[in-house]
C-alpha cells in the first residue's frame, strides 16, 4: 500500500516507545526526545531506526502471523550484527492494535527501508544523533 493522507495521520499519530537500558523514551515524529539524544550519545551512536514486521502494507495480520514475522525480523537483524532493543507502536486512538517494534541504533536508514520493504512495511522511523525521529516511506528510497 502506497502513501495515504491516512496513513500518513496514522503513523504520525503514534507514540513510538522505546525501551532503553535505564528507560523509557516515548518518540513522536519530529520531535526531539533528549533522553534518548543523550542515550545515542552515551552510546556512540549517530543514527537510529524503528521497524515492525507487524500488520504489512498498513494491513491487520492476526497474532500469530505478527509474532512469527517480527521474530524472523529479530533473527535478521541480530545475524546482522545489530543490536535491537524491545519498541512499540502505540496508536494515539482506538481501532488499531500495539505493534512490536525493534529500535536499532547504527542502523542506516537506507538499510532500514530495505529491511522494511522485503516485510510489507510501507515506512520506517529514521534518525540521527539529534534523536529526532521521521517517517521515511519506501517510495521515497526507490530511486
Amino acid at each position: 500500500m502506497a502513501k495515504t493522507s491516512e496513513l500518513e495521520a496514522a503513523y504520525r499519530a503514534t507514540t513510538y516507545r522505546v525501551f532503553l537500558p535505564g528507560g523509557v523514551c516515548d518518540l513522536r515524529i519530529g520531535q526531539p526526545c533528549e533522553t534518548l539524544r543523550c542515550w545515542l550519545e552515551t552510546a556512540g551512536s549517530t543514527e537510529f531506526a524503528l521497524i515492525t514486521a507487524h500488520n504489512p502494507g498498513g494491513r491487520l495480520a492476526d497474532e500469530a502471523s505478527n509474532a512469527e514475522r517480527q521474530s524472523q525480523l529479530e533473527c535478521e537483524l541480530l545475524e546482522g550484527n545489530y543490536e535491537p532493543y524491545a519498541a512499540l507502536h502505540e496508536a494515539d486512538g482506538e481501532g488499531w492494535p500495539n505493534e512490536e517494534s525493534c529500535f536499532v541504533p547504527d542502523l542506516s536508514c537506507a538499510d532500514a527501508c530495505a529491511l522494511a520493504a522485503d516485510y510489507g512495511q510501507n515506512a520506517v522511523v529514521c534518525g540521527g544523533a539529534d534523536a529526532v525521529p521521521h517517517l521515511v516511506w519506501m517510495e521515497s528510497t526507490e530511486q
